[in-house]
């Protein structure tokens, strides 16, 4: 009887592109991350959501007590350390040396250069041992190159286009005059950082008050600012400064991590389960394109999205920047990943013409001239949610929903100490979670994921702006939803009208 099992999904390749780089040592320590089952399977029909409390999901779809000490009797047999054991995320953490974790899963690993930068990269499938065969469902952490990118795009000011500061841009979509006040909203970011003293000068220039920002360090990441706006500090000032100046009184809080699969996770399992800030609303504006995930890992993180579901928590999703190929050059169309989760809220992107407070003009965002378009198209790892059964189309179709995005139409934003207007589908996501925190705290509860409700109704009370001229490569807009915009870009306070009905 052979003593591992292979793990179904967890087939891998070493990035594109990259070539070996030297031996890796067998002594260096590292950490991996076991994905448990859950206590119970979920078997409701998606309509059937309801809001659980902290306890009560724990209790019935964190992990088996008798599978976690499996895992921790295995870890004590081969001298792994446990890191860290969190029921509620069906995780473990383990550490021990690379040559030993490698020869319990199984794991190909090699020192991989890709560009002028070398990490840990994984190939093939991984094996679990036999005792541990029914309770492991993913491992995570082998593999220690970028899994994402971050969709911001920073230009200079346009002297043929308006941009807009979010203020400007929430008035133009009708956001409601509430504050977000008793929400908190969670921001997950993969490098870079902020500087407090940018923050407080861009809340001043707005005539605003400072607007509650925390960092939240996940493994060896923290708030680390780099001093280049075009790097990883524009994408966490851009969340912070649009999400903060459409819901001002709400908190928000930004959830550092490695950029690994391993990472990524982590900061979303820290945010779903933040029991101290408890958020209502996380955008994500990090991603890449589906093929570049192995199927288990693309479930774990969809079992991570499918619990903020069930905890009544909505999480906002970039859908790229780069138009129906989603970057891949092999000539084929991919949507991006985890804006395709069918458990979020998928934001495209538009380019906007707007003054004195109306909307003149919108399209789909795709400038040629730089390449910069919105993400969309048709999974193909997801089947067709029951909320899309009306659609023509065989799988989950990305985005939901669209925003402004273009940079020439853009957000005024400041970012070490420098003006400029930033756009890409990375500022939707934070302007639909800001917009999402004001409406939880005018109805007194999360609309969380409100998926059915939005497209079972979004024709008869026009509570989105329909975009139908456009395309982002193979796809065209077109009345109702497309590939392109989704079902549109938010009325706020139609939004808000129909929440209150539903």
């Amino acid at each position: 009887m052979s003593s591992h099992v292979l793990l179904a999904g967890s087939e891998s390749q070493h990035p594109k592109h990259s070539v070996f780089a030297g031996l890796l040592t067998p002594e260096e320590k590292i950490q991996i991350t076991l994905i448990l089952r859950r206590n119970q399977e979920i078997s409701l029909p998606e309509s059937s959501i309801n809001c659980l409390t902290a306890s009560e999901f724990r209790d019935r779809h964190g992990a088996r007590q008798d599978d976690l000490d499996a895992v921790i009797a295995f870890a004590r047999k081969h001298n792994f350390r446990v890191v860290r054991s969190q029921p509620e995320a069906r995780s473990v953490t383990l550490e021990g040396a690379l040559g030993e974790l490698s020869q319990a899963f199984r794991a190909d690993v090699r020192l991989s250069a890709v560009a002028s930068k070398s990490y840990r990269t994984r190939q093939g499938q991984l094996s679990v041992p036999t005792e541990l065969a029914d309770c492991i469902v993913g491992v995570l952490g082998f593999d220690e190159s970028p899994v994402a990118a971050t969709y911001h795009r920073r230009t200079e000011p346009s002297l043929t286009a308006k941009s807009f500061t979010p203020l400007e841009i929430a008035s133009l979509y009708q956001f409601p005059a509430t504050t977000g006040k008793g929400q908190t909203i969670a921001l997950i970011e993969l490098g870079g950082g902020y500087r407090d003293t940018d923050l407080q000068s861009y809340w001043k220039q707005l005539k605003l008050a400072p607007v509650k920002t925390e960092s939240v360090a996940i493994d060896s990441a923290q708030n680390s600012p780099v001093g280049d706006p075009d790097s990883a500090d524009g994408e966490v000032v851009l969340d912070i400064e649009v999400a903060g100046a459409v819901a001002p009184e709400a908190t928000i809080a930004v959830y550092f991590a490695p950029n690994t699969d391993a990472g990524f996770l982590a900061a979303i399992n820290a945010a779903i389960h933040d029991n101290q800030r408890k958020p209502s609303v996380i955008s994500i504006s990090w991603g890449s394109a589906e093929s570049e995930w192995s199927s288990a890992t693309i479930t774990a993180f969809n079992n991570a999205f499918h619990d903020a579901a069930l905890l009544g928590i909505t999480v906002c999703a970039a859908a790229g920047d780069n138009g129906s190929s989603d970057g891949e050059q092999d000539g084929k169309n991919h949507v991006d990943f985890p804006a395709s989760s069918p458990w979020v809220l998928a934001c495209g992107g538009t380019r906007l013409y707007g003054n004195n407070g109306q909307i003149l003009q919108e399209t789909v965002w795709n400038d040629g001239t730089n390449g910069g378009a919105t993400g969309g198209g048709i999974s193909t790892h997801f089947p067709k949610p029951s909320y899309q059964a009306s659609l023509n189309i065989q799988k989950r179709g990305v985005p939901d929903v669209a925003g402004v995005a273009d940079p020439e139409t853009g957000f005024q934003i400041l970012v070490d100490g420098q003006e400029g207007v930033v756009g890409g589908t990375s500022a939707v996501a934070p302007l639909w979670a800001g917009l999402i925190a004001l409406c939880n705290e005018e109805l007194g509860k999360n609309i969380g994921w409100f998926h059915p409700t939005l497209y079972g109704t979004v024709t008869q009370h026009k509570i989105l702006h329909d975009i139908t001229v456009g395309n982002n490569g193979t796809y065209h807009a077109s009345i109702g939803w497309d590939c392109c915009t989704g079902l549109g870009t938010p009325n706020g306070t139609a939004l808000l009208d129909l929440l209150k009905k539903s």
